[in-house]
């Protein structure tokens, strides 16, 4: 959040992409980055009650939303200008490419990814070098915070 702060001066519209249980939607409204609206976007349908108790105020204020879907078939997909993907590391490269192809020009990227080596992870990075590879962004930020069981990968940038 700190690291997204400064590139953010008006009231922003935010799709999450991965937004688990809505944790950092809530702490995205709590920080003091002017917030419209966040739509959270994941695969798993036991996490869409728990987002949205979390964020029940704002949802009853009509500023959250939370869908299950792939994220390259959620419906508003790509109308948001922030875009943060917290779960890179959860889709293969191409549906990464399908997903990154379709947010439109000069969209706020914030993708997070890590080198965790299990099942659901398809696509880790060995290294923040190795993530940028991965991802095809115009880079403004990046950085890694070590985790005592792996690293975890940022980098904010644009398409």
């Amino acid at each position: 959040i700190n690291n997204l702060k400064p590139h953010i001066t008006n009231s922003a519209d935010i799709t999450i992409y991965g937004g688990w249980i809505g944790v950092l939607a809530s702490l995205l409204f709590q920080s003091d980055i002017p917030i419209n609206k966040i739509e959270s976007v994941d695969l798993d349908i036991n996490c869409l009650d728990v987002a949205c108790t979390i964020n029940k105020i704002e949802e009853m204020q009509g500023r959250f939303r939370s869908v299950c879907r792939p994220m390259q078939t959620y419906p508003n997909f790509g109308q948001t200008p922030i875009a943060i993907n917290t779960s890179a590391e959860h889709i293969l490269q191409d549906e990464y490419e399908q997903w990154l192809d379709m947010l439109l020009p000069n969209t706020l990227i914030v993708i997070q990814s890590n080198n965790y080596k299990i099942e659901e992870h398809v696509r880790i990075a060995n290294s923040l070098d190795e993530f940028r590879e991965q991802c095809h962004l115009q880079e403004i930020w990046s950085g890694e915070m070590q985790l005592p069981l792996y690293t975890r990968y940022m980098i904010i940038g644009k398409k």
